[in-house]
């Protein structure tokens, strides 16, 4: 059972119902993600219910594994981490869905196969399904409230998984004219404000002028200005200037 496009396969252990695989195999698409493996679904296979609630994520209900264990379902895999919130009294690493993601991320990288696994439903996996596991992953839940549907808890994954193998930027700047100021624009605006509010006598007393100047000159670089906002507030100095001179 080879393993594609490098990515984990998530391998659903029993799964109950056919809405909830079709919900998981939407949650993995959402994130570019199709290797899906079913191991003896409840409600048989292929699932009507299951091409529904996929909405636009049926291809991966097409091509998914159907595997008669979780023993063949992970039988080409050298990696593998078990999705349960009960450890159950088994000696294996815990490990968050952030650092199991990023391990995976890091040993697909070199060349091994990776499987997520996922309990059914009701229950969660069995002993014998998470002995065969080679960490555990466990969600920092409500300890009140640790139960995640399994569409939730595929698509936490998946997310996970996007996060630590995709070039992703935490923060962008969008909309229009969306430019950096360059440091030369920067530094001109500096020189502006600090000439027309040494002419206004802002700079006072003169023992704090310095301290003040080198202030203000540490405030610019740090709003993160555009090319847009720099004419703007340009703009605004030199309309400032206009009408103080003319009353």
């Amino acid at each position: 059972m080879p393993q594609t496009d490098a990515q984990p396969a998530f391998v659903l252990i029993r799964p109950q119902m056919g809405e909830n695989i079709g919900a998981a195999a939407r949650a993995m698409w959402n994130f570019g993600l199709d290797a899906m493996r079913v191991v003896t679904p409840r409600d048989g296979w292929p699932s009507e219910k299951a091409v529904a609630m996929a909405s636009g994520a049926g291809r991966l209900l097409d091509e998914a594994m159907l595997c008669e264990s979780t023993e063949a379902a992970i039988s080409d895999c050298h990696w593998v981490l078990a999705t349960t919130a009960r450890p159950r009294g088994l000696t294996k690493p815990v490990m968050t869905p952030e650092a199991a993601m990023a391990e995976a991320a890091v040993r697909i990288g070199r060349g091994e196969r990776v499987a997520v696994m996922f309990g059914p439903e009701r229950a969660g996996m069995e002993n014998d399904d998470i002995a065969r596991a080679s960490a555990i992953v466990t969600v920092p839940v409500n300890p009140a409230f640790a139960s995640l549907n399994l569409a939730q808890c595929v698509l936490l994954m998946a997310y996970e998984w996007r996060r630590a193998s995709a070039e992703a930027v935490p923060v962008v700047l969008d909309g229009g004219r969306t430019e950096l100021a360059s440091g030369t624009e920067i530094e001109a605006l500096a020189g502006h404000y600090e000439e027309r509010l040494e002419a206004a006598g802002f700079f006072f007393p003169e023992a704090k002028a310095e301290g003040m100047k080198l202030s203000l000159r540490n405030l610019w670089p740090r709003l993160g200005l555009t090319r847009a906002d720099v004419q703007m507030l340009h703009g605004v100095m030199r309309q400032m200037v206009r009408w103080k001179e003319r009353g």
